[in-house]
């Protein structure tokens, strides 16, 4: 798609609808809290799965993928569009962050406004295939999240909460980073 009709498609979807927030985490421990420790040894903190995380998806590569896996640790939700030019923009700081903070911070693509295959082009172009990314064409995630634009983040903290939902750049997305993983 040229450059300037990405750039008018991407200035007509600019509006910004509120919605419900999905940030109250759920009752009850996890699976893993069910089991009592073994004499002696350490145990992990029991891991609550927030509501914010009680979605699935499928990936790009066509895997299931259970949001639960990220409770415990702060994340931040992509949502991005193969076209957008602002997206590519921040596709390499966004990699760069992933590969930084893992096992600190989960890092999500959530991609919609295309075909799989520009979305698989997207991933490929840009290298940020070390990252899972859901195909969201459907737009349930962005509806749940009341996203009405790409490239939006979700910023949530170890508890589920959110923290940050809007466009950030690079240097206001490194700064919400730190003070997620400090």
């Amino acid at each position: 798609m040229p450059l300037a009709l990405a750039a008018a498609l991407a200035a007509a979807g600019c509006g910004s609808s509120p919605a419900a927030s999905p940030e109250t985490p759920a009752a009850g421990p996890s699976p893993a809290a069910a089991a009592p420790p073994a004499s002696g040894a350490v145990t992990a903190q029991a891991v609550t799965v927030p509501k914010t995380l009680k979605f699935t998806g499928t990936t790009l590569q066509g895997k299931k993928f259970d949001a639960a896996s990220m409770a415990g640790k702060p994340a931040i939700l992509w949502f991005w569009a193969p076209w957008c030019a602002t997206c590519a923009s921040e596709a390499q700081s966004l990699a760069d962050i992933h590969e930084e903070y893992t096992g600190r911070l989960s890092v999500l693509g959530i991609a919609s406004l295309g075909s799989a295959a520009e979305m698989d082009d997207f991933v490929a172009d840009f290298s940020i295939g070390g990252m899972p990314h859901l195909d969201d064409k459907a737009g349930k995630l962005w509806k749940r999240f009341g996203i009405a634009q790409q490239s939006w983040y979700v910023m949530l903290d170890r508890t589920g909460k959110v923290v940050h939902k809007g466009y950030l750049d690079d240097l206001q997305l490194t700064g919400k980073v730190k003070e997620l993983t400090a």
